[in-house]
C-alpha cells in the first residue's frame, strides 16, 4: 500500500441514541468526539438508527403494515369525512 494516502482504520465506538446500545466496530470513519467505555476512551459516532432500534431487525412491524394503509387513514381522517359541506 502507498503510504501516506489511506484512512486511519480504529476502533470506533458507535452509539444508537434511540435505543441506548452502544457497538465497537472497526472504522475508517473522521470523528473528533472521544467517549469512555468500560474504561477505555475510543473515537465517538452517535447513530439514529441501528439494528438495535430499526424495526425491521427488533421485529416490530409499523402499524400501518399491520392494519393496512387504508384502515390507517380513515383512521387519521376520521373527523374530516362527512363532517362539513
Amino acid at each position: 500500500m502507498k503510504p501516506g494516502i489511506h484512512p486511519s482504520y480504529r476502533t470506533v465506538l458507535f452509539h444508537d441514541v434511540a435505543a441506548n446500545a452502544y457497538f465497537l466496530i472497526g472504522s475508517t470513519v473522521d470523528t473528533d468526539k472521544t467517549h469512555e467505555y468500560q474504561g477505555v476512551v475510543y473515537p465517538y459516532v452517535t447513530l439514529d438508527v441501528s439494528s438495535a432500534s430499526h424495526p425491521v431487525y427488533t421485529g416490530q412491524q409499523r402499524q400501518a403494515k399491520s392494519e393496512g394503509r387504508i384502515a390507517g387513514f380513515n383512521k387519521r381522517f376520521a373527523g374530516f369525512i362527512g363532517g362539513g359541506a
